[in-house]
């Protein structure tokens, strides 16, 4: 897809506004939704092309410096090697690179109407967390169990003491004017599969555990699940638990494009991506992270990230300018979230150590997630309505399912694959309307 469209007016910044939370503010007093790629190249000229072009693209955009995976395990001694031997990595190695590389690559665009945020993936972040404070970075992400249990056999406990010294780290930022601003990855978890209650919950958590740790200006993350009558129902309860929890700290509501299995097909991804828009404007949600056509297929090119963020303003633009206010049902999304929060709050006054002990009993448990201290026993399930539920909720402080044998029995191997796969198949089946291709489509998901 190209565009004609030109770049909006950036919003100028007051004093005491700038950085990546009163850039997204500023957004959000302009009713204007930001988008945002997770873009990463470890060649410091393509990644400074890349941010240039999410600064020019015809939306209102922040830039991201995605980390490669040595960095994100900290392997200093392969991203060196990868770099001398001219090996692109998948990723901008923030940590390996000097100081000055990374000043080169953000001169003359980053600045207090284009915030760049540093997004990587690691157990143990200390190392990016120092490059970032050698730069004057102020905006990253992740938790010390969203990047924890899906990314890593570290052991919980030590990646819970990981981040609070990174936490803290980043915080002490704020003595010299930054305000460092921290969003937890813990509303996607595993991306899918696991049911609504437990990611706002999860959202939840890690911002209480940002905030003990000294961090005032946070984002909560929600991905973008199986329905959208389900979705925005989660982003309401989500919103109601920060501004009941955490009524001292800037916060704003972040949502990920589906993080699960992607369409194949151009038309199929551009209709998620879409819904995903929706959801953002519709939920109130002041972000979104986009994804785009090339996902099912390879990493997406510089060209491809713009075009996305382009299709997400548009489509923004269009929710914006026509709003239908939606009906927000209440299935007890809100109510559930608030138990599995306060199920772990109840076990401490320090939220890292109370993580770690509600894993130790199952009071926390990731559906599918095979890191040794997750317990393994919660399992989700898409019901007959496209909708995420528990087929065993295990020993988390919730209500089992009226038949949790019954409801479990469903999820067989083949099962589970079909429901990986529910959510491109059916937007690929929407792309494709009536044409029979999509029958060959659907024998080989």
């Amino acid at each position: 897809m190209t565009t004609t469209t030109t770049a909006p007016a950036r919003l100028p910044a007051p004093d005491g506004a700038a950085g990546f939370a009163g850039f997204v503010s500023r957004a959000r007093t302009a009713g204007r939704l930001v988008v945002q790629p997770r873009m990463g190249m470890s060649d410091p000229a393509v990644m400074r092309q890349g941010l240039l072009a999410t600064r020019g693209a015809a939306a209102h955009t922040v830039g991201t410096l995605t980390i490669d995976s040595y960095t994100r395990v900290g392997d200093d001694a392969a991203a060196r090697a990868a770099l001398a031997a001219g090996t692109a990595l998948n990723g901008y190695p923030i940590a390996t690179h000097s100081p000055d590389t990374t000043r080169g690559v953000l001169r003359g665009i980053r600045d207090a109407d284009f915030p760049v945020q540093v997004r990587h993936g690691s157990a143990d972040p200390t190392a990016i967390f120092r490059a970032m404070a050698a730069l004057g970075l102020d905006a990253t992400e992740g938790g010390p169990v969203s990047y924890c249990l899906p990314y890593s056999r570290m052991p919980l406990r030590r990646s819970i003491a990981n981040w609070a010294r990174s936490c803290e780290l980043f915080a002490g930022a704020g003595r010299s004017g930054i305000t460092p601003h921290l969003e937890t990855f813990g509303g996607c978890l595993l991306g899918q599969l696991c049911p609504p209650g437990l990611l706002v919950a999860m959202s939840v958590l890690e911002a209480l555990f940002f905030r003990q740790h000294g961090i005032r200006s946070v984002s909560l993350s929600y991905a973008q699940q199986t329905d959208r009558a389900q979705d925005l129902e989660a982003i309401t309860a989500l919103r109601r638990l920060a501004d009941a929890l955490l009524p001292d700290v800037d916060r704003h509501i972040v949502v990920y494009t589906y993080m699960g299995v992607y369409p194949y097909t151009p038309g199929g991804a551009l209709a998620l991506l879409d819904a995903a828009t929706t959801l953002a404007v519709d939920s109130g949600a002041e972000r979104l992270i986009v994804k785009t056509t090339a996902e099912a297929h390879r990493i997406p090119t510089i060209a491809e990230n713009v075009t996305a963020m382009e299709h997400a303003a548009a489509a923004a633009g269009r929710a914006a300018a026509d709003p239908v206010p939606p009906h927000v049902e209440d299935t007890g999304i809100h109510d559930e979230a608030l138990a599995i929060v306060a199920g772990v709050l109840e076990l401490g006054p320090d939220v890292g150590a109370a993580l770690a002990e509600a894993f130790a009993l199952g009071r926390l448990d990731v559906p599918y997630c095979l890191h040794p201290d997750n317990a393994g026993r919660a399992r989700g399930v898409i019901d007959g309505d496209g909708r995420l539920q528990w087929a065993d909720t295990g020993a988390l402080p919730v209500a089992q399912p009226a038949d949790v044998r019954r409801a479990a029995g469903r999820m067989t191997s083949s099962g589970l694959l079909t429901s990986l796969s529910h959510v491109a198949r059916a937007f690929d089946r929407l792309a494709l309307d009536t044409d029979p291709a999509h029958l060959c489509l659907e024998t080989t998901t």
